[in-house]
């Protein structure tokens, strides 16, 4: 039995509604969190609370977009059976939102034991956090910012799509990867976010789904799984409110500092034996 207390889920249930939709990692912060905690990172059962209670933050993506998705859910179904609707940007961009979430579909199963196994290292995390902040930096420097959400396309979604299987590898931060390849490919901040929540909604979705078998064999209790999905929700809902307003001012290169800051840290506490990579 995997032995999760309530405090532990709430404190993690913290950490994954604040990081998930931020361009620093959730996936690093629960592994460091679950590191402080004494939990094995490498344990399946602490795989399987991890990615379950990603499930409250989509929740809160839900609630938060239900009008849009409800909207463009409308346009897709509509479309299927009636040609004169299939010229909508709804309708376009659901499909675009199906087509982009296929590559995570596809490489995340395939890369499963993988991703649950040797990539669950701290000194993967410390690596990630700082190599993805040069791409960041990048995108940022190469940004023009002149398209809206309007004008997105196939090849944008796909190729969000793509970039996000590279966030499989923890301390990578599957946002700040989705952010980044929305700004290379010349959309607009508020744009690139968006649309990297909706790439979300599947990705996660399918990833706490598919972990629900684990969590069940390795008995990972009930309780700390709902409460610990519930925090998530909460605090997700904020931080998604706060992110769309920031990112309409701001450059993702801010959090920067604080990837590379904590990647040096962990690097730091590792090579001097502190803490253990797994």
């Amino acid at each position: 039995m995997t032995d999760i207390s309530i405090l532990d889920s709430v404190l993690l249930g913290v950490v994954e509604g604040l990081t998930e939709f931020l361009p620093v990692s959730s996936t690093a912060h629960l592994t460091i969190a679950e590191k402080m905690l004494d939990l094995p990172i490498d344990d399946k059962g602490v795989t399987a609370f991890t990615a379950i209670i990603q499930m409250g933050a989509i929740a809160a993506v839900l609630v938060y977009f239900a009008k849009d998705i409800a909207r463009i859910v409308s346009a897709w179904v509509a479309g299927l059976h009636r040609p004169e609707v299939r010229g909508s940007f709804d309708y376009r961009f659901a499909w675009f939102v199906i087509w982009g979430s296929v590559p995570i579909g596809v490489i995340g199963f395939l890369l499963r034991d993988l991703v649950s196994g040797s990539l669950r290292s701290l000194w993967v995390v410390a690596v990630a956090l700082i190599g993805w902040s040069a791409v960041m930096v990048l995108a940022e420097a190469r940004a023009t910012q002149a398209r809206s959400e309007k004008s997105t396309t196939l090849t944008d979604a796909v190729v969000m799509g793509l970039v996000q299987c590279i966030a499989l590898v923890p301390g990578v931060s599957r946002s700040g990867a989705t952010i980044s390849a929305g700004l290379f490919r010349g959309l607009d901040r508020v744009a690139a976010t968006r649309i990297s929540f909706f790439l979300s909604i599947p990705a996660l979705v399918g990833a706490g789904l598919y972990e629900l078998k684990d969590a069940v064999q390795e008995s990972v209790p009930v309780g700390a799984l709902l409460v610990g999905t519930v925090v998530s929700f909460v605090v997700a809902y904020v931080s998604i409110a706060w992110l769309l307003r920031f990112v309409a001012g701001h450059k993702i290169t801010l959090f920067v500092p604080y990837r590379v800051g904590l990647g040096l840290v962990l690097l730091v506490l590792l090579s001097t034996g502190t803490i253990t990579p797994t």
